[in-house]
């Protein structure tokens, strides 16, 4: 059940919606289901239809008395005295009659303050069923006594109300907010949204393309003038002495207001954490960029996956292979700093994964933003290392062609964001955890389009049969008490190619399965063959790999390279700004 408190200034200007046909003609028979007098109160949906008009404005009047009242004794308007609050069931629920309703009406006007049981003097209000699933009520802000209700915070408290009523009528339970969410797009957004054609509204527009951009750029400087260049335009709140940036406003290309000015959204009104501030926080708790190149190309991707490693110290210690003391004295501002850098990691490798994988990629990122933060503050430099990983991972297009370590970062991303969600619902944060649970769908089936096809090419190059039980002997060795399960994996033909090749590279193969499985505990992997094959195939890369370093090393054919600039590939070529905005001189 999700109440939506608003306020506003015209009374018969809401009446009109709410009895009214709709933007669409939605509406169908709206009538007052509850009211704080019930008994001869003017109800213009159940009234013959040459009396609408008439009985919305008697209705109106009749609401707006104690209005009327304090504006003549202050002399002064009442400024934004309309209270509206929709409610509404989640999608499935059961239906509820009028009775219900008007209950449910009854208690949020009293727990946010505007009309307390027992009180005599509360203010004025209606609930008003237009819809099946959904009532809206509405209450004009000033007390029969001429006072002003006592209701801040009343949206929370709304909320809180919700939740009581959802367990004692057995809807769905929703997921309680704690302040953190990004705000949702008003019906009057989503609207304008269809009437332009487009799928997103500027709000949800613009708030992924920011965050796609924090999660690629290095400094403050580069976040505008990359915004800049996708076309959205910035508006800057700058300090009337220092000069400073203390505030941005960002608005979609083309998105207009009636008088045809841009309609600009804050940054932190698009998202807490897009505040100047936040902002400021992350981008300084970064590694520096190495200034020269190796001599071997590294894989970017195997250079995040071992960054993401490091996340599971945070999540897990004192397990095998984890510090029991990882992320100092504050665990849980480092596991946030963790959750927010790996979110960074998800819209990374969604702009250079392999191109059958973005579209899975990118739900995952947008799905996983809601758990990027809490109330727990980050401490960000936690997370320095994964950060820096995740902005590498740009310069990764078009490497591991055969996408194998793309498929072995995010088979390790599963088991960070299982993590992840598994400490949030720990510490209560129900919402968080939703989105980590959702984020988790979309990133299985991103691993799985990635994997697949390297996992079909390793079965169909399985060693024969006498080498392949040879190596199972191995397993039994390395591994006995998850034996069992790696042979009986589908995937163990795959892995049986991966130990012969890590043996051929000189690895003996009871040593590579003991250390690929301190790598990572294997009671809760679905398919623990796969979790080794990916830990096997790293170890034989990396091993291939300083071996042609050593070889290039010795025959001095390097001849080193300009070091890379990192530009984020989220924007488009084309113009940067020729001077910084982020100061007013």
């Amino acid at each position: 059940m999700v109440p939506d408190v608003s306020t506003g200034s015209r009374t018969r200007g809401l009446l009109s919606y709410l009895f009214g046909p709709g933007r669409r003609d939605e509406h169908t028979d709206p009538h007052i289901v509850a009211a704080f007098a019930m008994p001869g109160l003017p109800d213009p949906g159940r009234s013959p239809l040459d009396r609408h008009h008439a009985l919305l404005d008697q209705l109106a009047d009749y609401l707006d008395q104690p209005v009327r009242a304090r504006e003549m004794r202050l002399g002064a308007m009442v400024p934004q005295h309309v209270w509206h609050c929709p409610v509404r069931t989640a999608p499935g629920d059961r239906y509820l009659t009028d009775a219900e309703w008007a209950e449910v009406a009854r208690r949020i006007v009293n727990a946010t303050g505007i009309a307390p049981d027992r009180d005599d003097k509360g203010c004025r209000w209606i609930a008003v069923r237009h819809a099946d699933d959904h009532i809206h009520i509405m209450a004009t802000t000033v007390r029969e006594d001429g006072r002003r209700p006592r209701n801040k915070r009343d949206g929370q408290r709304a909320q809180a109300v919700c939740r009581k009523i959802e367990k004692e009528l057995g809807l769905r339970q929703l997921n309680p907010g704690d302040g953190t969410a990004a705000p949702m797009p008003t019906s009057a957004e989503q609207a304008k949204a269809q009437r332009n054609g487009h799928q997103q509204t500027a709000k949800e527009w613009l708030l992924e393309q920011a965050q796609a951009v924090a999660a690629a750029v290095r400094d403050e400087q580069e976040y505008f003038s990359t915004l800049t260049a996708l076309g959205i335009q910035i508006r800057y709140r700058i300090g009337p002495d220092s000069g400073d940036v203390l505030g941005y406003s960002l608005a979609r290309p083309g998105d207009v207001n009636a008088q045809g000015d841009p309609v600009y959204f804050g940054g932190s009104k698009l998202s807490p954490d897009l505040s100047v501030n936040r902002l400021r926080e992350r981008l300084a708790a970064q590694q520096p960029t190495v200034p020269e190149r190796p001599a071997v190309e590294p894989d970017r991707w195997r250079q995040a996956e071992t960054a993401l490693v490091g996340t599971v110290r945070f999540a897990f210690p004192g397990q095998d292979g984890a510090d029991e003391d990882a992320g100092g004295g504050d665990q849980d501002g480092a596991m946030q700093a963790q959750a927010a850098a790996f979110g960074e990691l998800l819209h990374t490798a969604a702009l250079t994964a392999p191109a059958h994988t973005r579209a899975e990629l990118r739900a995952a990122a947008t799905a996983f933003n809601r758990a990027t933060r809490s109330k727990i503050r980050a401490e960000h430099q936690q997370a320095a290392a994964l950060r820096s990983a995740a902005k590498e991972l740009l310069h990764a297009a078009g490497s591991g062609k055969d996408g194998a370590a793309a498929a072995a970062l995010l088979s390790t991303a599963l088991f960070v964001l299982i993590a992840i969600a598994r400490w949030h619902e720990s510490r209560g944060h129900r919402q968080q955890a939703a989105a980590a649970q959702q984020a988790l769908v979309h990133l299985r089936s991103a691993y799985r389009q990635a994997a697949e096809p390297v996992m079909a090419d390793l079965t169909r190059r399985t060693p024969t049969p006498a080498t392949t039980d040879r190596l199972a002997a191995h397993v039994h060795a390395a591994v006995p008490d998850h034996a069992q399960r790696i042979l009986a994996d589908p995937s163990w033909p795959a892995l049986a190619t991966a130990l012969a090749q890590a043996e051929t590279s000189g690895q003996p193969p009871h040593r590579a399965l003991a250390e690929a499985a301190r790598q990572r505990e294997l009671t809760t992997a679905d398919r623990p063959a796969e979790v080794l094959l990916w830990r096997l195939r790293n170890a034989t890369t990396d091993r291939l790999d300083q071996r042609a370093h050593i070889a290039l090393t010795r025959t001095g054919s390097h001849t080193p390279t300009a070091p890379a600039t990192a530009t984020p590939t989220t924007a488009p070529t084309g113009p940067q700004p020729a001077h910084d905005h982020t100061r007013r001189r």
